[in-house]
């Protein structure tokens, strides 16, 4: 039985009607043609050409017959593979080239009928996480080589995915689900010796019977399983169970498609020793014998498992620790002697897999005769931690507010150089010796701007103008760019979730941020490579905590970017976020990239993080919380025409700056542009130039941020008696520098510094009319 979901099949036939109706066209206008000549040609030649009609009509109408006999075997044998898949145990589907399913068999009604749709990654979605891109990878190879498959680890266990191309546009899936064994035939489930299969990234994909049982659970993979990642086969690895630690000796044999087998057995407890040594292998404290040279002798089960792959016989104590920050060997000696001050120190374990804190605290053994120590182990990781994560935020904000205020005084320093410069090139036309100097330093002032505008996105004070946006056309609108930008050995691959929920963001901002990731990959790949962007919808159903922050549970969209470079170590991951930190040659890059995507992620309300290991590569996960409210059209879009020109005209501009180079710049502008312009170096300065009641003022131009009263509280207090006058506030700082102030003052907008002479009077003008 098959279910059809349309009335008609996949394109699964040649085109026979177009060639039947190809053949009689030609037909008859070749005999058309014959007609025609023969009134006009000699007997031969019309002989000639009526000959050449028939024969031309014996070929088409072969062409027809043969088309209209193609056909119809095409047609039987489509029924024939309908019938065929029909009573077929694995579920199976008829599709066209985009995905729509035209036919279904019982199997597959049966195996999803609670996700059954018309199209098959639909119906796919309760078995695969992606299969969108699933589908189209191995349709793309089914119309290269005829027929492709893949086997897919899910969580419910192993599925086959197979297609055949039928015709030209017409594709047979099926899905078959695989039973979860070991590999060539044999029951692993039932093998009395505990194993696991595992793929590349360390993912159990089986566990037997044995293996559970000793473990105490079904483990998910080899880092829960075992203490100290990565296993060395044919050693001794302490394996983790619900019961505590169990050392272990381990084998392991290559699978198939990548995957590896592992077996562990137990190791049985070594000969009863002499009680003195059995206490100390037992006291469920981490222990060190240590002798006067810092030459571990013995560590107890606690100590060694501490300690992990570092620890061996004979290993000196500095080789396993580190961060004394004075020779290891006077303080054995101070020990010893019974001199030292301090017998506790906080150091950090050598080990490659996790950063481990200890408290190490030196005794003397209570023995005249012997010249050994006991070092106790403590384990302080969370202390240092929390340690860390507060000088690091204490320090983060201090670089913060640095950078914000050299910022703002940059700003000013800019608006009085670019202001300056464009009343100069106002008196300048581009015949002039000294147009092209002025056009440099305009230049080069608008790039210490940007440079500037990078530090107020570290620390967050910058101005955002955020909008709906998806993430899918601002990608796309990039990718161009993007191209350009990684060169000929490097690939850049996109990736996109289907179904993209919309953000809330400044898309200039974001793009930044993308071209900067993008930039730093490719630097780190100087031999080519590849550069993967993803996105994706993942919804937290808890708080998600990581690398010192908290994400909490809601829907955000993720965005990965990829590399194959050359990767960070572990020591320079902590501070790569950092202003002026690269790791990138004197020259090769000014340190704020990565500081200024995080300035602009953390102010868009998202989060940040990366993963990198030395030659393995580095990515980077960027968390946006999906944007539910529905996006006001603005005002600007329902315009049907451009606004002409501004045509100034005369006005009262109260200006208050309190840096005269500013001041002065300003003041000039606006007086060209033919406003009366009254000036005050302060606040206080503004408001007694206001007690004259018969001053009329049209637009108050003010600083923010002055010493004495501020922008916002001095226009409070003056449109108490002129409140339909209209404000333009500028600053160096972003307009959240207001604090809480802005939303009271009614007409005013913001201008951020550094401004153009031309932003400046226009602004005032929009502010005017």
């Amino acid at each position: 039985m098959i279910t059809r979901n349309s009335p008609a099949g996949p394109d699964l036939r040649n085109r026979a009607p177009e060639h039947a109706r190809l053949a009689a066209i030609l037909v008859l206008g070749t005999m058309s043609l014959a007609s025609v000549w023969a009134f006009e040609l000699p007997d031969l030649a019309v002989r000639i050409l009526i000959a050449a009609a028939v024969t031309l009509f014996v070929v088409s109408a072969a062409i027809v017959l043969r088309a209209r006999m193609h056909s119809k075997t095409r047609d039987s044998a489509v029924e024939l593979l309908k019938g065929f898949i029909a009573k077929d145990a694995t579920p199976s589907f008829l599709t066209d080239e985009d995905g729509a399913i035209h036919a279904r068999n019982v199997s597959a009604d049966i195996r999803f009928r609670e996700s059954k749709s018309e199209t098959l990654t639909a119906t796919l979605r309760a078995v695969l996480t992606n299969p969108g891109a699933i589908l189209y990878r191995l349709q793309s190879r089914a119309k290269l080589d005829g027929a492709a498959r893949e086997d897919i680890v899910t969580r419910r266990g192993h599925v086959r995915l197979a297609v055949h191309q039928l015709g030209e546009t017409g594709f047979l899936w099926r899905v078959e689900e695989m039973p979860e064994r070991g590999p060539a035939g044999r029951n692993a489930e039932t093998l009395p010796v505990p194993m696991v299969t595992f793929g590349r990234s360390g993912t159990i994909l089986f566990m037997n019977e044995a293996a559970k049982t000793l473990a105490g659970e079904r483990v998910k993979s080899l880092h829960a399983l075992f203490e100290s990642p990565p296993v060395r086969p044919g050693h001794v690895n302490m394996l983790s169970t619900v019961n505590g630690p169990v050392p272990v000796f381990a084998y392991e044999i290559e699978a198939s498609a990548g995957r590896q087998e592992l077996f562990f057995l137990p190791v049985r407890e070594e000969p009863q020793k002499p009680a003195s040594v059995t206490d100390f292998e037992t006291l469920p404290v981490p222990l060190l014998r240590v002798d006067r040279d810092g030459e571990i002798l013995s560590a107890n089960s606690m100590g060694r498992r501490m300690l992990g792959q570092a620890y061996r016989p004979g290993v000196m104590l500095g080789e396993v620790m580190e961060g004394l920050g004075r020779p290891l060997q006077d303080w054995l000696s101070d020990t010893l002697s019974g001199s030292a001050v301090q017998k506790s120190e906080f150091l950090r374990l050598t080990r490659a897999d996790k950063e481990v804190f200890v408290q190490v605290t030196l005794s003397r053994v209570q023995d005249p005769a012997a010249s050994e120590l006991i070092a106790v182990l403590n384990d302080a990781t969370e202390l240092k931690t929390l340690e860390a994560q507060f000088v690091q935020s204490q320090k983060m904000q201090a670089i913060g507010q640095l950078a914000g205020g050299v910022a703002h005084d940059f700003n000013n320093l800019l608006t009085a150089i670019s202001g300056h410069c464009d009343l100069l090139l106002l008196r300048h036309d581009q015949g002039d010796p000294e147009y092209g100097d002025l056009v440099q330093i305009n230049e080069n002032a608008n790039r210490a701007a940007a440079l500037v505008s990078q530090l107020l996105a570290f620390s967050r004070k910058q101005t955002l103008r955020p909008e709906t946006l998806d993430l899918r056309d601002t990608l796309s609108d990039l990718t161009h760019l993007l191209n350009r930008l990684v060169g000929e050995k490097v690939t850049l691959t996109l990736s996109h979730d289907p179904v993209l929920s919309p953000i809330r963001a400044d898309k200039r901002q974001l793009e930044q941020v993308l071209m900067n990731l993008v930039v730093n990959a490719r630097d780190a790949m100087p031999d080519g490579g590849e550069i993967r962007i993803q996105t994706e919808v993942v919804a937290l159903n808890s708080p998600l905590e990581r690398d010192r922050a908290t994400v909490p549970a809601g829907e955000y969209v993720v965005v990965k970017v990829s590399d194959e470079g050359v990767g960070i170590e572990a020591d320079k991951l902590q501070k790569i976020f950092e202003p002026f930190y690269t790791t990138k040659r004197t020259g090769e890059g000014t340190g704020l990239g990565l500081s200024t995507a995080y300035g602009i992620v953390k102010q868009s309300g998202g989060f940040i993080f990366v993963d990198s290991a030395p030659g393995r590569g580095t990515q980077f996960t960027l968390f946006f919380p999906v944007n539910e409210l529905k996006e006001d059209v603005p005002e600007k879009a329902q315009e049907t025409t451009a606004p002409a020109a501004p045509v100034h005209s005369g006005g009262v501009v109260l200006l208050v700056e309190d840096e005269a180079p500013v001041r002065a710049f300003a003041s000039r502008a606006l007086r060209l542009r033919g406003y009366t312009v009254l000036e005050a170096e302060s606040a206080e300065d503004a408001l007694k130039t206001l007690e004259d009641p018969d001053l009329a003022v049209d637009v108050f131009v003010t600083d923010v941020v002055m010493p004495g009263m501020d922008g916002p509280s001095w226009v409070r207090e003056a449109m108490k008696t002129r409140p339909d006058v209209r404000v333009v506030f500028v600053s160096g700082y972003a307009e959240g520098a207001f604090g809480e102030s802005r939303p009271e003052i009614r007409n005013s907008v913001f201008l951020p510094k550094p401004f153009s002479l031309s932003q400046l009077t226009e602004t005032v003008f929009e502010q005017m009319h």
